[in-house]
């Protein structure tokens, strides 16, 4: 029987459609196959960087010990944190420091599938191929792994140097797949809890914070474990935008960002309603305070100390800045303390006085009072403004002064408190030149260490520090070098002198000098060495400088540790050549210390950041001075606070203080410079203040000799540190007699010379001339 021809059609197609339908869908799947196989080479082509096209990619090594840089930490002895080293301010956290509101605050917001993925969520991933594909960027859905692989090993910079990654598409593409293939490595290597703590420790939080333990404390001044709810979720909002969402930059914008945070957190269950509604209704209340190297305790010790470590770390391999180092130095925390406040008493009364000695005059003058021409205009060209001028005009002289007298609105620095003004670089010059500096530095002399250094009176103002950076004309501070070479030539402390004239006779062109005392005049009279040096007598230390040579006084300075240059000319005897606090610290320590020269010490030691020591320091020490002449010039010293006449009996009738104390004062001869030295049995303190120019100063002794205008800080600061001696945890402060040798070879007892009293001879009672003539010099 035969078939209509409509019924036979059905038929014969179906077997041709099924083959059509076969074909397609072997296609599809070879072309999915072979698009699989293609990512797959290409993964692994980006993962080997097959012939340089996609750029590096970090070692196994690397990536098994991702390294970001971490602030290197300074401590003082006391276990103070004084401040940070860094390009990145970041010291991380440990996990169990972490509260958990910040943990979920942060996977609700970032990655809400984070514990669910193996480094990779395939959602995320397909709205970035799309957009890639779309040419949208490809941007957002990154998992936190992702984003934290993308900071360690720095995707978009470091690793973005392949012959394809300039190409457009492709860049945005190969920065993704190396993400992807990073995160699934970090994966694989480390913890759930790894990863969180890693990225909190690493990502940027704005404000120089890197990391959530400094953010925490940058935001709040508080330790991330005692973060609030709320705290938690404007730091985890933050991470977005670390400028646009910061709190203390754009507070609105921060608020409406932490309360889509929080939303989110309610969203996925990990707050209830109640805690969104009081957190979202919680104001942001910031104790926001920026570290940076002006900030912190004794800033300018830090600096020096950044100094010689820098010098270490380039010989042994070590990023100071990156490598989470910590420096254990010898600054006792309350002695750097009492040390910055009596600078500050102090010198905010001495600059009251000056401001009213110069008032409506100009105070930089030459050696006869004179207006010295020009002064601003010289001082100025030494400054970086000027250079850069200079350099930007190619030196034309009429655009220079066009913006040296453009005025300005700036922040500058006073004593009460930081001012708002409008100023030209001239006239801030002018400000900022009449300003007294001061330097202070407290050691212990028995082991060398710093226990407080104060190298100016505000670093973030003037940051040149005048503890041993900055070297002035010591003065009279420079006599006991010269008396203890007299004692160790075997000159004793009761040998006596008459105060005449001492001449030195022309050489080689200089002229006779004939150097006079403090009054001007001479009395005739007799002293002892105690005695002249506890007045401070030019006349006896210019006997002593002649009988004993320059030269023998510069080797005496040298042996004290005094390496600044010294000339070995009639003057050295009164501090002609510049030194530094710093070095007259050492050579005062060498009394106390039995003769025994050590080196001041500012670091004791440098761990890593896993608490390894890398470093132990130990003070360098020579024996300068057999013990006796030590002793001697101790005993020296305590005359200037206990003779009537000393120049630092105010220590005694003033501070009251009742404990043996030895001193010197030093004055320039133009009051450029006022010094102070006080010994006591384990603490040497150094101090002098002055103009940042030598030619501005106070006119008169009145108020610019050291015992006015240096010896108050010593006072103040020991007043402190005897009402606190208990509390002081660095060295145990004596308050006993200096240490006196055994036996002593000379006499000290020098009352049979005037009865024990100082001035029971009257001051103006004159030596004859058969006295002159009967004294012998050289009977010792």
């Amino acid at each position: 029987m035969a078939y209509p021809a409509t019924k036979n059609k059905p038929s014969a197609r179906k077997p041709q459609r099924a083959g059509r339908f076969g074909r397609i869908t072997h296609a599809l799947w070879w072309m999915f196959g072979g698009g699989f196989l293609l990512f797959v080479l290409y993964v692994f082509a980006v993962s080997i960087n097959f012939l340089n096209l996609f750029g590096r990619m970090p070692n196994l090594k690397t990536l098994e010990n991702p390294k970001s840089e971490l602030a290197s930490e300074i401590y003082s002895a006391d276990g103070v944190l004084m401040g940070k080293f860094f390009r990145e301010n970041r010291t991380p956290v440990d996990y169990e420091d972490l509260p958990q509101t910040l943990i979920d605050a942060l996977i609700a917001t970032e990655d809400a599938r984070f514990e669910e993925h193996s480094g990779i969520d395939p959602k995320a991933m397909g709205r970035v191929v799309t957009g890639v594909l779309t040419g949208g960027g490809g941007g957002g859905g990154s998992t936190l792994t992702q984003q934290l692989a993308k900071v360690l090993f720095r995707t978009r910079a470091d690793l973005n140097d392949g012959v394809l990654s300039n190409v457009p598409g492709l860049r945005m593409l190969i920065i993704k797949t190396k993400e992807w293939i990073m995160a699934v490595r970090l994966e694989r290597n480390y913890t759930k809890r790894e990863i969180l703590r890693m990225y909190l420790n690493t990502n940027d939080f704005g404000s120089n914070a890197f990391g959530v333990n400094v953010a925490a404390k940058t935001f709040y001044n508080k330790k991330p474990k005692n973060l609030t709810l709320d705290e938690s979720a404007t730091l985890v909002g933050v991470l977005n935008a670390p400028t646009a969402f910061s709190p203390a930059l754009n507070p609105e914008r921060s608020k409406k960002r932490r309360n889509w945070v929080l939303n989110q957190m309610r969203k996925y269950g990990y707050i209830e309603q109640s805690a969104y509604d009081k957190a979202v209704s919680t104001p942001i209340v910031l104790h926001y305070n920026v570290e940076n190297a002006n900030k912190g305790m004794a800033p300018y010790f830090r600096t020096e100390v950044g100094k010689a470590l820098l010098q270490w770390a380039r010989e042994t391999d070590h990023d100071l800045y990156a490598d989470g180092l910590k420096i254990y130095t010898t600054i006792d925390s309350r002695m750097q303390e009492y040390a910055e406040s009596a600078i500050a008493d102090h010198m905010k009364l001495q600059q009251k006085w000056f401001n009213q000695h110069w008032k409506g005059q100009q105070p930089w003058r030459d050696e006869n009072g004179r207006v010295i021409p020009n002064f601003l205009q010289t001082s100025i060209k030494r400054t970086e403004r000027y250079k850069s001028l200079y350099n930007r005009f190619e030196g034309n002289k009429d655009s220079i002064q066009y913006y040296l007298n453009k005025k300005y609105k700036m922040t500058v620095f006073s004593w009460q408190g930081e001012k708002e003004v409008t100023m030209s670089p001239l006239d801030s010059l002018a400000y900022y030149k009449r300003y007294l500096h001061a330097g202070f530095m407290a050691m212990n002399p028995l082991n060398g260490h710093i226990l407080a250094w104060v190298g100016g009176t505000n670093f973030k103002y003037f940051k040149y520090d005048h503890v041993k950076q900055g070297k002035r004309q010591p003065g009279s501070t420079f006599k006991p070098i010269v008396y203890t070479a007299a004692i160790d030539q075997g000159y004793s402390p009761c040998y006596q002198r008459p105060d005449i004239a001492t001449t030195f006779p022309p050489v080689a062109g200089r002229p006779a000098y004939t150097p006079k005392n403090f009054e001007g005049g001479f009395s005739g009279r007799m002293f002892t060495l105690r005695q002249a040096l506890a007045r401070s007598m030019n006349s006896i230390t210019a006997f002593l400088v002649q009988k004993l040579g320059p030269e023998t006084i510069v080797s005496y300075a040298k042996r004290l540790g005094i390496t600044s240059p010294i000339e070995a000319v009639p003057a050295v005897g009164f501090g002609s050549s510049d030194v530094s606090i710093y070095e007259l610290c050492g050579a005062y320590g060498t009394f106390v210390n039995k003769g025994v020269w050590t080196a001041p010490m500012m670091v004791t030691r440098i761990e890593d950041k896993n608490g390894n020591v890398l470093r132990e320091f130990v003070a360098q020490t020579r024996e300068a001075l057999s013990e006796e002449t030590a002793y001697l010039m101790t005993y020296m010293l305590q005359a200037s606070t206990t003779e009537q006449g000393g120049t630092s009996t105010i220590l005694k009738t003033g501070f009251k203080f009742p404990y043996e104390i030895g001193a010197k004062t030093g004055t320039t001869s133009n009051y450029s410079d006022g010094w102070f030295m006080g010994i006591t049995p384990n603490l040497v303190c150094g101090m002098w203040v002055g103009g940042e120019d030598r030619s501005i100063h106070f006119r008169t002794g009145a108020y610019g000799q050291g015992a006015r205008l240096a010896l108050p800080i010593y006072g103040v600061f020991m007043r402190k540190v005897y009402a606190n001696k208990n509390n002081i945890k660095s060295v145990d402060i004596d308050t006993g007699p200096f240490p006196k040798p055994a036996s002593l070879s000379i006499e000290i007892d020098c009352s049979r010379y005037n009865g024990g009293q100082r001035d029971t001879i009257p001051y103006e009672q004159k030596l004859n001339q058969a006295d002159l003539d009967d004294l012998d010099d050289e009977d010792i």
